[in-house]
C-alpha cells in the first residue's frame, strides 16, 4: 500500500515549495529512488525542469520531461494522466490526487501556507485517510530540537 507523506513548510511562497521539491528530489535520487514529479500543466513541468538544472551548482540530478523518451532518467516530470512506468516515489504538485497515485510505493505532498495549497492538500489528506492509506506528517514549521 502506498505510504503518503505530507511535508508542511512554514513558507507561503510558491518558490519555496519548488525549492523544497528540488532538495527532496536530490535526497531521494542519492538514495537511488526513481521519482515522478506530477504537475498541473506543461508550464509548471517546464518550471521544475529548469529549476532542477540550476538549483545547486554542485548538484546534478538526471531528469527529463515526460515524453522525452530519448533521455531516460531516474527523475521524470510530467502532467496529465500518464506517469509512464514509474512506481517508486510520486511527488504530487497538483490540485487533485492523480488516479495513478496508488501505483507508487510512496506519495509526497508538499504544503505551503497559501490558502489554495492549504485547501487542496487538506482535501488530499482526507482523501487518503478515508481510503486507509498510511499517512505521515512532517511539520517543518516547528524548530528543530
Amino acid at each position: 500500500m502506498t505510504q503518503v507523506d505530507f511535508y508542511i513548510l512554514a513558507d507561503s511562497e510558491p518558490q519555496a515549495r519548488l525549492e523544497f521539491v528540488c532538495r527532496l528530489v536530490e535526497k531521494a535520487y542519492k538514495k537511488q529512488h526513481r521519482i515522478y514529479i506530477h504537475t498541473d500543466s506543461e508550464a509548471a513541468s517546464k518550471t521544475i525542469d529548469l529549476l532542477l538544472w540550476s538549483f545547486k551548482v554542485e548538484s546534478f540530478i538526471p531528469h527529463h520531461l515526460m515524453g522525452d523518451e530519448n533521455a531516460p532518467a531516474p527523475v521524470v516530470i510530467g502532467h496529465g494522466d500518464n506517469c509512464g512506468d514509474h512506481h517508486d516515489v510520486l511527488i504530487n504538485l497538483c490540485n487533485d490526487v492523480p488516479d495513478f497515485f496508488s501505483r507508487f510505493e510512496r506519495c509526497v505532498e508538499i504544503v505551503i501556507q497559501q490558502p489554495e495549497i492549504l485547501e487542496s492538500t487538506r482535501k488530499h489528506f482526507g482523501f487518503y485517510r478515508e481510503r486507509g492509506y498510511p499517512l505521515n506528517t512532517h511539520d517543518l514549521r516547528k524548530p528543530a530540537k
